[in-house]
Formats: C-alpha cells, sequence, structure tokens
C-alpha cells in the first residue's frame, strides 16, 4: 500500500540538495506503485502509467542516465535482450543488458510504431523531456514521502543495489565509465555509508 504521505505542491519547485539511490526494495515497490499516481486520488491513464513505470524501472536496472534513457525508441528494444547505446555525456559505447525487462518492454510496446519514442511525450514522434520525467519521478517520491529523489536517483538506485549484490566496484566502474573506483562508491552513498557504519557507536573517552 502507498503510504498516505503528501507535502505541498510547491515542494515540486524546491531544490533537492543531494539526490540518493532508493536503498530498500520495500521502497522501490512503493514507487513502482506511486508512479502510477500523477496526484493523490487521482490515476494516470493506464498507457501513461506503464510508460512511466517502464521508464523508473528501465532507470534502475540499467544504470542509464536520463537524457539516454530518453533517446531509446521501440525498434532499439522490442524483442531483444540487450541493445548498443552511445553515451551522450561520454560518446562511449555501451551494450545495455534488458533481458530482466523483455515482458514488460514487449507488452508496452505492443501494437506502437518501431521507429516511436520508447518513452514519447505529447508531441508527435518527441520523448518527454528530463523535466517531465524529474517531475514524474517528484510526485511519486512526495506521494510516499521520500525527499531525496531525482531522475539520478534511478542510475544511484542500480549501482548501489548492484554493488550490495556484487561487491564488485570495478565492473560498476566500467558500466558507468567512472575513472576511479572512488568515484562510482561516493556516486552510488557506499563510502559515505561505510564511514557512517564505522562512527556508529564509535566513542573514545
Amino acid at each position: 500500500m502507498i503510504k498516505q504521505y503528501m507535502k505541498g505542491r510547491d515542494n515540486m519547485s524546491k531544490r533537492i540538495e543531494k539526490v540518493e539511490p532508493i536503498r530498500t526494495t520495500e521502497d522501490i515497490q512503493e514507487m513502482i506503485q506511486a508512479i502510477k499516481w500523477g496526484t493523490v486520488g487521482r490515476r494516470k491513464k493506464e498507457d501513461l502509467a506503464n510508460r512511466d513505470v517502464l521508464m523508473f524501472l528501465m532507470g534502475i536496472n540499467t544504470g542509464l542516465r536520463v537524457s539516454d534513457l530518453l533517446q531509446i525508441k521501440i525498434r532499439d528494444v522490442k524483442g531483444k535482450d540487450s541493445f548498443t547505446i552511445v553515451e551522450g555525456k561520454t560518446d562511449k559505447r555501451r551494450t545495455v543488458n534488458i533481458s530482466m525487462l523483455k515482458k514488460e518492454i514487449e507488452e508496452y510496446t505492443k501494437g506502437k510504431p518501431e521507429d516511436d519514442y520508447l518513452f514519447r511525450g505529447q508531441r508527435a514522434n518527441k520523448p518527454i523531456s528530463t523535466v517531465q520525467a524529474y517531475r514524474i519521478l517528484r510526485q511519486a517520491a512526495d506521494l510516499i514521502g521520500l525527499d531525496y529523489i531525482g531522475t539520478h536517483s534511478m542510475r544511484k538506485t542500480f549501482g548501489y543495489h548492484h554493488y550490495k549484490r556484487f561487491k564488485d566496484v570495478a565492473i560498476l566502474q566500467e558500466i558507468f565509465n567512472h575513472h576511479a573506483p572512488s568515484v562510482t562508491m561516493r556516486y552510488i552513498g557506499i563510502r559515505q555509508e561505510e564511514i557512517d557504519n564505522t562512527l556508529n557507536g564509535f566513542r573514545l573517552g
């Protein structure tokens, strides 16, 4: 069940000082449910809800930047286990595994033109904007009381849970195209978490 929580709508305009990963699977599930609702008590149309949930699932399962995520077309992913993308920020090629979302992608893209953007906006053959993607996530986060969510939260959530499961920062560094493992650890919030864990209960004198 979605937690009954709502901050004022003006929260959308407030700057998030520190975007964080979603650290628990429970909060991930809460976000999925909340994304289906545009505002409290008003459910989105089914196709829009499915689009927005798929965007979130793609973000947290691939670690792609939102700017790259929104450029994906249906033909890039339909019927595939992986696809190759040239990342906008680094200009590097990356093969992205999407086998875990094959069912969701097939269901969402059924009957849609393959030349359409996967996350199409209201304008003909245009994707939603990064601002709109941010609003989708913030509305859901406000609904369940998470105040640290931004578009980078999807990428950070992927990294956080990948590291927690496999404990291999080298692989994650390569996926993210970071220049050093320390950058990756800071980015996904692991380094600060580890520091905090060493200090909890630590006292001298």
